[in-house]
């Protein structure tokens, strides 16, 4: 049974890990900690957890944490670097859902996020933790870097495109929406209730902090240089990413055929029937993206339609799904489930 700490436990992708971790048959969750909420109970400040919870909150301190085989951080980025060193020595094997170790170049993450790596020395270490691209690697790591939400369904809507080749990759689009949950659970007043509900709004156009990631992860596959034009929108729903993306073939191929191959023995990736539409709903909850491939008769443009819940495929469940490959565990341990409905 694997012993596991969940650093910053109160947010929206920490308390998906609780429920996801509180029903995984090969690990025992062990330690949770919350600065703020320190000396709670857990099932007391979050009550749906009553009955499979009895943990309480605690200070985040390396010498507790390094007694687990596996920590995640679910903690604003620029969290996770103050700490993962001291437990990469101890032992401990990280796999952290916010962005301190997803990009590779130190001086691009500060262009980014607005501040210096503290340890640029374990960026080469850290690997990318996109299964279907990584596996391999991810079984070996120590350090995992949990993909964003936006770039793992834009990454695999775009993935077997790329890696045949079959497209003008200088000129993709990804038109992506996201439901409110995707901007944390902090207080902010355009996230209340009746600043998004019944709005519709575009916001990054001018450059998005998970461009760089996806340039980064598609032109690790690419033999051809690699360009994304990215808008994310904000959606009023709770949960739930939707992925228009739009590419030109370059090759006559039968699209459908070349994602059902690409796809065929992945688990957690399900390619639609040809004409199918996939809503969020059909993944709320579950660690599954729903892909749909569209072509017009005699048209070159296509329409790549991916559709993942952000809090789970798109953060805590692929963050467990990379813990299972890590202490190789079947993949889909404690990440079978029926989507929410409604």
């Amino acid at each position: 049974m694997l012993s596991v700490g969940v650093v910053g436990g109160t947010g929206y992708t920490g308390l998906e890990l609780l429920r996801l971790l509180a029903v995984h048959p090969g690990a025992s969750l062990d330690v949770i900690t919350s600065r703020g909420n320190a000396g709670t109970r857990v099932d007391k400040l979050f009550p749906g957890l009553r009955g499979f919870n009895d943990l309480i909150f605690t200070e985040p301190k390396a010498e507790v944490l390094s007694d687990c085989d596996v920590v995640f951080f679910s903690t604003p980025n620029g969290v996770a670097m103050s700490m993962v060193p001291e437990l990469l020595k101890s032992g401990t094997r990280v796999i952290d859902l916010a962005a301190d170790f997803r990009l590779k170049d130190p001086a691009v993450w500060k262009q980014w996020y607005g501040m210096e790596h503290t340890c640029p020395e374990l960026l080469g270490e850290a690997v990318y933790g996109l299964p279907e691209v990584n596996r391999a690697a991810i079984k070996n790591a120590q350090l995992v870097a949990c993909p964003g939400c936006y770039p793992t369904a834009i990454q695999l809507g775009f993935l077997p495109l790329i890696e045949q080749q079959i497209v003008d990759s200088s000129r993709l689009i990804a038109d992506a929406k996201s439901g409110v949950s995707g901007a944390g659970r902090q207080a902010s007043v355009a996230n209340l209730l009746c600043e998004v509900s019944e709005s519709f709004k575009a916001y990054g156009v001018n450059g998005h902090r998970h461009i760089p990631e996806i340039d980064q992860g598609l032109n690790a596959i690419s033999s051809d240089r690699v360009n994304v034009t990215f808008t994310p929108h904000l959606t009023p729903m709770i949960r739930g990413i939707h992925a228009t993306l739009y590419a030109e073939l370059t090759a006559d191929v039968d699209l459908q055929a070349v994602y059902e191959s690409r796809y065929a023995e992945e688990a957690f990736v399900d390619v639609l029937p040809e004409g199918s539409h996939p809503d969020t709903r059909s993944v709320k909850g579950a660690n599954v993206c729903r892909i749909a491939v569209h072509q017009a008769k005699g048209a070159r443009h296509i329409v790549i339609l991916s559709v993942i819940d952000n809090l789970v495929k798109g953060a805590a469940g692929q963050a467990i799904q990379n813990m299972n490959l890590m202490f190789d565990q079947p993949e889909q341990d404690g990440l079978v489930s029926v989507p929410f409905i409604p």
